[in-house]
């Protein structure tokens, strides 16, 4: 068996999830690749920027509920349905590989910080999805040697999958803006090529990238980047949707593979 990549991805606005462009594109063009490439993957572990807690958990259920945590959209946004599954055997993965970090809480489910992009990436909802939260208290160090403990579910079958935003600034949003600002540009810039390079020091301590409090005002959509980088150890790197936009956001997402 392959080793399953590791898959981080922008997300941004929830209304993603109905949108046919060139960012959505991308992210069917990297679920076609993950199939194409590796078979479907025996079920997706999920770190969603929007299951920020303090503490680590995972969940159990057989069907997770879809969760609808956003406000104020169109109403055909709330009818989108991701029916999948949940899978007990990933579920205890996590928790032997994790051990008294980790706790399982079932009130959460699959939110829109996954079910967006995984519409797009695996329109048929046909692989089970396990969500672990952000956890709030660790630090971004801790963050990514959690991830480092989760890369050997690579090796079961199991897709790792980031959801978040490199950056995200809800308080600056320009919503006529197509684009990103100088700042946002900079900052995604500056992580981009850290990833790339293989500069993980740079990635973990974002805060000294430029712009940095404008681009990661709040912790919760950046972090799940550091988990990814962890589980994806030394293997090569590609850019999918190097896109700014609404001024303060950008969709950036990272493939990592062992692909040459």
């Amino acid at each position: 068996m392959m080793r399953t990549p590791v898959i981080f991805s922008g997300h941004g606005s929830p209304m993603i999830a109905l949108e046919h462009n060139e960012i959505t594109s991308g992210m069917e063009a990297v679920g076609r690749h993950v199939i194409d490439t590796y078979g479907k993957p025996k079920a997706i572990l999920a770190v969603s920027a929007h299951w920020y807690t303090r503490g680590t958990f995972t969940q159990s259920a057989a069907h997770p509920s879809q969760i609808y945590d956003m406000y104020g959209f169109s109403e055909e946004l709330y009818r989108v349905k991701y029916p999948v599954s949940g899978n007990r055997e990933l579920t205890d993965q996590i928790v032997s590989l994790l051990g008294s970090q980790v706790s399982i809480d079932d009130s959460w489910g699959i939110d829109h910080g996954t079910w967006t992009v995984l519409v797009h990436m695996f329109p048929k909802a046909d692989i089970p999805v396990v969500q672990l939260s952000v956890d709030g208290t660790l630090t971004p160090e801790q963050c990514f040697e959690t991830g480092k403990k989760l890369a050997s579910l690579r090796d079961e079958g199991y897709l790792i999958f980031g959801s978040g935003n490199i950056v995200h600034n809800l308080r600056r949003v320009e919503w006529d803006n197509p684009d990103g600002t100088e700042m946002t540009h900079a900052f995604n810039d500056y992580i981009i090529n850290a990833v790339t390079a293989k500069q993980n020091e740079k990635v973990i301590h974002y805060t000294e990238g430029p712009e940095a409090s404008y681009a990661v005002p709040t912790p919760d959509h950046y972090l799940p980047l550091v988990y990814c980088l962890g589980a994806a150890g030394g293997d090569s790197v590609r850019v999918f949707n190097n896109v700014c936009n609404l001024g303060s956001m950008a969709m950036t997402g990272f493939l990592w593979s062992s692909e040459k």
